[in-house]
């Protein structure tokens, strides 16, 4: 679960100070699917980052599952970052001298917790297999094209079962039909592994796959709504909200 409590970010640009979010609250369920919705310069990427504990906040606070975060000191945000989120960026942020079954590795083997190198191993092949790379284990990005560098990030957002996946702009460097491949992959695996989505976006029709939609505008939440019905792609589930 993520709640978000009073939630402000400003910054100086010269002699005046510039408010980038303007007291946020709400509160995201565990299983739910929510898209944060807004143009360019609304406040939306701030609040991913706010959300991920890469940013500290002005004032006001973040919790996952209960815990607070925003103003751990960075050893402690590492940990929770590398315990309970996925993250899914719209550059891919794939290390090129790995293979894509090493860069879907590489969370487990930076995780102390994680002790059972063939269990990570099994784990890793299992998801790429999952995203349809079954056969291209061992190339490198340069390897591969855009959609299906996007497919390792996925699989590597999932090896450590996070509870909570943030992702931004997941489909913002893709064309259509690559695109619709990486976000119907996207929900499936987040109906397969349970977890808290949080998708950010300004497309419309991502949004509508989501349980949920938050419209940010200048910094504020202008509408926070259910979408009784997502929308469906083939072969994917509805992704339905579970307490």
């Amino acid at each position: 679960m993520i709640a978000v409590e009073g939630l402000r970010k400003s910054i100086r640009n010269g002699p005046r100070t510039v408010d980038i979010l303007k007291g946020l609250d709400f509160t995201v369920p565990q299983g739910q699917f929510a898209a944060i919705m807004g143009s360019s310069g609304s406040g939306k990427s701030t609040l991913l980052g706010l959300l991920a504990g890469l940013d500290t906040p002005s004032t006001g606070n973040v919790y996952l599952n209960g815990a607070a975060i925003s103003y751990l000191p960075e050893d402690k945000l590492a940990q929770v970052r590398g315990k309970t989120i996925g993250f899914v960026f719209q550059s891919y942020q794939l290390i090129p001298t790995l293979t894509a079954l090493e860069n879907v590795l590489l969370p487990y083997e930076l995780n102390a917790e994680a002790q059972d190198a063939k269990a990570g191993l099994a784990r890793a092949r299992d998801l790429l297999v999952n995203v349809g790379l079954g056969d291209r284990m061992e190339h490198y990005p340069v390897q591969l094209s855009g959609g299906e560098q996007q497919r390792v990030a996925l699989a590597r957002a999932f090896i450590l079962r996070p509870p909570i996946v943030l992702a931004d702009e997941p489909t913002g460097n893709l064309d259509t039909v690559n695109g619709a491949h990486v976000l119907e992959l996207l929900l499936n695996l987040n109906r397969t592994e349970g977890t808290t989505l949080v998708l950010v976006t300004h497309d419309p029709m991502l949004a509508s796959y989501a349980n949920r939609r938050i419209t940010l505008r200048d910094g504020l939440i202008i509408s926070d709504e259910m979408n009784a019905q997502p929308a469906e792609m083939p072969g994917v589930a509805a992704v339905g909200a579970r307490s």
